[in-house]
């Protein structure tokens, strides 16, 4: 933080956080004139999780518990088991209705208001190239003119055989990217309903149900399988090489570098989150704009501190 020592009428305060979740985790350092921002140092706190080493000392199907989000996945796993695979598709397709309703409110009540482009419009501004040279991904790169979506540049998972159109500005302001976001909203309806439509048809089988028919058989209740948690995990070796995959998660690009050497365990695994990636441009961004902007500025970065917490 560079701040003139001659400058006595500097004014430092801590800022933060602007949601619940950043609570003692993001703080910002501002340094001020008066309502003139003059320098920005953000403190990221860690909890020191380290999923990083912790999936450098598991086996990849060790490791799978760690980065499944089972609360939505039981989520879902409710709605299968209430309801039946049919009833989950039409259920789906009802929310997916309720979904557009409830965006096209947002746009009604939020787009057009007056106050909200007074507070957003032209504040926090980014070009394109400025995006690429800070390796900006997601909404905050495509806000700025980049026509850049990794499930159209990729190819992956079954995107190409949905219509569906990446969703761009080119005004680089905060304004920008909110419209980025809101339009992808609508797109990702658009996907889920393709999906949801061209889900191939067949027989299914309630395994669940065959399984407590079975239970006094099982060989679940054998001695072995008594002490499980006991047994070693099934395995396999990584060979040696490196290899990186992507996706186009909703803050950007998500990216997983792995190093194997011929053993059972990664000998590096790498997180590139896109939230922790994007927030390094925010010193640069709020630095010679109001006090007032720093909210709007972070808000439109959309960070989540869960990817930067690793």
């Amino acid at each position: 933080m560079t701040v003139s020592a001659t400058r006595k009428d500097l004014m430092i305060v801590n800022m933060g956080p602007h949601h619940p979740s950043m609570h003692g985790v993001l703080r910002l350092i501002i340094t001020l004139d008066g309502e003139d921002v003059i320098d920005c140092e953000p403190i990221l706190s860690y909890l020191h999780r380290g999923m990083e080493k912790i999936a450098e000392n598991r086996t990849i199907i060790q490791y799978l518990p760690y980065v499944t989000r089972w609360d939505y996945l039981a989520t879902f796993t409710e709605a299968i088991t209430v309801n039946g695979p049919e009833q989950l598709i039409d259920k789906c397709l009802d929310f997916c209705d309720y979904f557009l309703t409830g965006v096209a409110e947002y746009q009604k009540l939020i787009t057009r208001n007056p106050i909200f482009l007074e507070r957003v419009e032209g504040v926090g501004v980014v070009g394109g190239e400025e995006a690429i040279n800070w390796g900006l991904s997601g909404p905050m790169l495509r806000a700025s003119g980049i026509q850049w979506d990794l499930r159209k540049v990729d190819h992956y998972e079954c995107y190409d055989e949905f219509d569906w159109d990446v969703q761009w500005q080119k005004e680089g302001d905060s304004l920008a990217r909110y419209l980025v976001r809101i339009g992808e909203m609508t797109e990702s309806i658009k996907i889920i309903q393709q999906a949801l439509e061209g889900i191939p048809g067949g027989p299914y089988e309630n395994l669940e149900a065959r399984r407590f028919d079975k239970a006094r058989d099982s060989d679940w209740n054998d001695f072995d399988y008594r002490f499980i948690s006991k047994k070693t995990s099934p395995s396999f070796e990584l060979s040696k090489q490196e290899l990186y995959v992507r996706v186009e998660a909703p803050k950007g690009e998500l990216g997983v570098f792995l190093i194997g050497d011929h053993s059972a365990f990664p000998w590096r695994w790498k997180i590139r989150p896109p939230g922790f990636i994007n927030l390094q441009i925010l010193p640069q961004l709020v630095k010679r704009m109001k006090l007032a902007d720093i909210m709007t500025i972070l808000g439109s970065i959309d960070i989540i501190m869960g990817e930067v917490d690793r």
